[in-house]
């Protein structure tokens, strides 16, 4: 009997749906996040010491995604059993870099089955056929992929970095601009390419003093970091 093969999502796709158990109760994804942004990560098997160091710093940081209007959710392919164990083990045990007493709040998927993973893509037969690869997928409030990123079991993950990509992408959808090479907020933003030759042109001759132009189809203007967070962060 052929395995049936299932496309992973790719950016721009409505994220997969499902409904799951977690530490946190049911869900039914993405349905229950419609309205906030979603932050959903696997990690290859609880009580292992990468994936322990970043639960740890993804619940130290849940309040500053919170802020941002974005929900974090984790999943493997263990068991609640297993998932609850090694959270109260966090909790009650592990100290790493200043943190200390960390309780994860956050939902973690149950998917023993591996449905879920498999549904966005995160086994990956070449680095394990029974564990998660740590996949982070980047969900916007209409249940849309917005970014996706893979790490090999190896590698723990850049947490200044998704945060930083999480409000890049904030900042682009609110002020209708794109983000330079290692942008973060109070940078100067790229402005959308002239769509006429007339456009180009009136960039070139600098019509327009907010607006710096390095050539017709590279120009950038200045974007304040008060007015960023002011508009994508919660009060």
């Amino acid at each position: 009997m052929e395995e049936k093969i299932v496309m992973m999502p790719r950016i721009g796709d409505p994220a997969p749906e499902f409904k799951a158990t977690t530490t946190q109760g049911p869900i039914h994804f993405p349905k229950d996040y419609e309205g906030s942004w979603v932050i959903l990560f696997s990690h290859p098997a609880d009580f292992t010491p990468v994936c322990t160091s970043e639960f740890m710093t993804f619940a130290t940081m849940e309040a500053q995604f919170a802020k941002a209007n974005c929900k974090l959710v984790g999943l493997s392919v263990d068991g609640l059993f297993s998932h609850i164990a090694w959270l109260r083990t966090i909790k009650e045990k592990i100290q790493y870099k200043g943190m200390k007493d960390v309780e994860v709040k956050f939902p973690l998927i149950e998917d023993i089955t591996m449905e879920v993973a498999k549904k966005y893509g995160m086994m990956q037969p070449g680095e394990s056929a029974t564990k998660a690869v740590r996949a982070v997928f980047f969900i916007d409030p209409k249940g849309i992929v917005r970014a996706i990123v893979y790490y090999p079991l190896s590698l723990g993950r850049n947490f200044d970095e998704i945060y930083r990509a999480l409000i890049a992408m904030q900042t682009a959808d609110a002020f209708q601009c794109a983000t330079p090479a290692d942008w973060r907020p109070g940078d100067e933003v790229i402005v959308p390419p002239a769509g006429s030759c007339g456009v180009a042109k009136e960039r070139m001759q600098a019509k327009d003093p907010n607006v710096t132009c390095h050539d017709w189809f590279f120009c950038t203007k200045k974007l304040d970091k008060e007015t960023v967070l002011k508009t994508v962060l919660k009060k």
